[in-house]
């Protein structure tokens, strides 16, 4: 057997594990920055429809600003 086969396996299963958790994080990340964006476009909108408008120019769901906590 040779010595990639014989320990290059688990390190592969861990570089797979700490890029998933990275990759996680990063989507947990994006996610917020795209709410707070979200919300910052609605402050700055004359009204729904402009809101509507803008948000769907900049690829945002309007649904994201939901999950922001706003206190």
């Amino acid at each position: 057997m040779t010595w990639a086969r014989q320990y290059g396996s688990s390190t592969v299963n861990d570089e797979d594990t700490r890029m998933g958790a990275i990759r996680a994080e990063e989507a947990v990340r994006l996610a917020e920055q795209n709410d707070r964006a979200v919300v910052t476009v609605a402050g700055h909108s004359s009204d729904a429809s402009e809101c509507a408008e803008l948000l769907a120019m900049l690829g945002l769901d309007a649904a994201g600003g939901r999950r922001l906590r706003v206190v």
